[in-house]
């Protein structure tokens, strides 16, 4: 499957003083399939060690700091042969092996071989590790497919999304098949979500049945790795996961605490929600004071909504035959809280952190994303009536807070209409952070000081 980190992989092997790289990213997301053919297609050699599956393989590290010990204890597990300069050696579930997360700092030093290591957020930390490589790793963080990869998966070819690329930057509509054909895709992705062996059943068998046990089962294992990772607050971990498709359901959507449990306060649960977003298994939403950059210093941490990372999850969490009803492009009946959970999804795999408004003079608007120093406010529509959006235009009306375009999210085509933008759900897509200029250099000129001259 084509997956938009490959670039990225192949970025960072090309840097001269590249780094470890350390994939993060929740379960099931392709982290080991994506490097282990990332590995076959770019380095003469490979060696991986899991440390799940290899249960004694932490003792190649019994001392951290002597790399050639380390290097002589790999050959000696693995049988393999390393070529300086052309191995790739992959650590694979690290946390279970602190002194490897350890020794990397030595291993980079030595330069011989190039490192990626990878692990889950569900318990990537939950061990102690007694020195971290500061300095000595990149972090490159992985999230379910996309709908752009979804898309690839199924067969649409690059012509047709340079052509959809294309109307979202000119602001012009799409032709009425194409939008009807990607908008029948995008209902398919609402219901499959990104994990790949996901995808991949629906792209060989279109049995959305099987999709869901498959989901259900990648359910099941979360459960399982809260109780297994999470030091602590196990129970109110696991009590948050469970409700958040009843959470999404209600019509604010707001995650309610006391629906968990009555007694249940803020400050006893905030590091359950925590560990969850840490975990990418669950994607916090906080309201904000003001549309007002940087959005961060305008959250209010005890109101949030709390979204699945995928949404294809959601659906096989929630009550009733709702993939029936996506299907039948029923997207406005009690389907706002899983169209919100698709766009969270892709926003955040965009770059964006989440954040929404509410207040009551003014209404609630679902997303307010920060590009830059610009604000976006963002409605996303369900049914419709996706032209009426009192919420959005009083926002856009008010004075003080200077806003000069929103976007509808909508089943409609591409209109502009005044400072709002109407978009087809799928275009979200194309909605990107804007890219962080990772190499800067500056000259630093000092002549214009006016030091005197030696020996004055």
């Amino acid at each position: 499957m084509k997956r938009k980190i490959w670039s990225r992989l192949q970025k960072w092997k090309q840097d001269p003083g590249r780094k470890a790289l350390m994939i993060t990213g929740a379960r099931q997301t392709g982290k080991t399939y994506i490097i282990r053919e990332f590995a076959r297609a770019e380095y003469e050699s490979f060696l991986e060690i899991n440390f799940i599956e290899n249960g004694n393989a932490e003792k190649i590290f019994s001392d951290v700091s002597d790399v050639d010990m380390i290097i002589t204890n790999l050959t000696a597990y693995t049988k393999e042969t390393l070529i300086p300069g052309k191995t790739l050696i992959f650590f694979d579930e690290i946390q279970e092996c602190p002194a490897a997360r350890t020794a990397i700092k030595f291993l980079v030093e030595d330069g011989r071989f190039d490192y990626i290591e990878s692990g889950s957020l569900l318990g990537v930390s939950y061990k102690e590790v007694k020195s971290y490589p500061v300095g000595y790793e990149q972090t490159m963080r992985m999230f379910p497919m996309d709908f752009e990869e979804f898309l690839y998966a199924n067969g649409v070819k690059d012509e047709t999304l340079e052509y959809l690329k294309n109307c979202f930057s000119e602001r012009k509509p799409v032709s009425a098949s194409v939008h009807e054909t990607i908008s029948r895709l995008f209902r398919y992705y609402v219901i499959t979500g990104g994990m790949p062996a996901v995808v991949q059943c629906f792209v060989d068998t279109h049995d959305i049945g099987r999709v869901e046990m498959m989901q259900k089962d990648i359910l099941e294992l979360y459960r399982q790795d809260i109780s297994r990772y999470s030091r602590e607050d196990k129970v109110r971990i696991r009590d948050i996961f469970d409700r958040i498709p009843s959470e999404l359901s209600e019509k604010n959507k707001r995650f309610i605490l006391a629906n968990v449990r009555k007694s249940a306060r803020m400050e006893r649960y905030e590091s359950a929600f925590l560990w969850l977003r840490d975990a990418g298994a669950a994607l916090p939403c906080y309201n904000i004071t003001e549309p007002r950059a940087p959005l961060a210093l305008n959250e209010k941490r005890n109101l949030m909504k709390l979204y699945l990372a995928d949404t294809g999850l959601l659906c096989a969490a929630s009550l009733g035959n709702i993939q029936f009803e996506i299907l039948q492009n029923h997207m406005d009946v009690n389907m706002g809280g899983i169209l919100e959970n698709v766009f969270a999804q892709i926003f955040t795999a965009n770059g964006f952190d989440l954040a929404y408004f509410d207040r009551k003079n003014k209404g609630e608007v679902d997303f307010i994303l920060q590009r830059g120093k610009e604000i976006l406010p963002a409605e996303i529509k369900s049914g419709g009536s996706y032209k009426t959006h009192a919420a959005l235009d009083a926002l856009l009306d008010a004075p003080g807070w200077n806003l000069e375009k929103a976007l509808v999210f909508c089943e409609g085509n591409i209109e502009q209409d005044g400072k709002i933008l109407y978009l087809p759900w799928y275009m979200a897509m194309f909605l990107e952070q804007e890219e962080i200029r990772e190499h800067l250099v500056v000259d630093v000129d000092l002549s214009g000081l006016g030091y005197p001259a030696a020996g004055r």
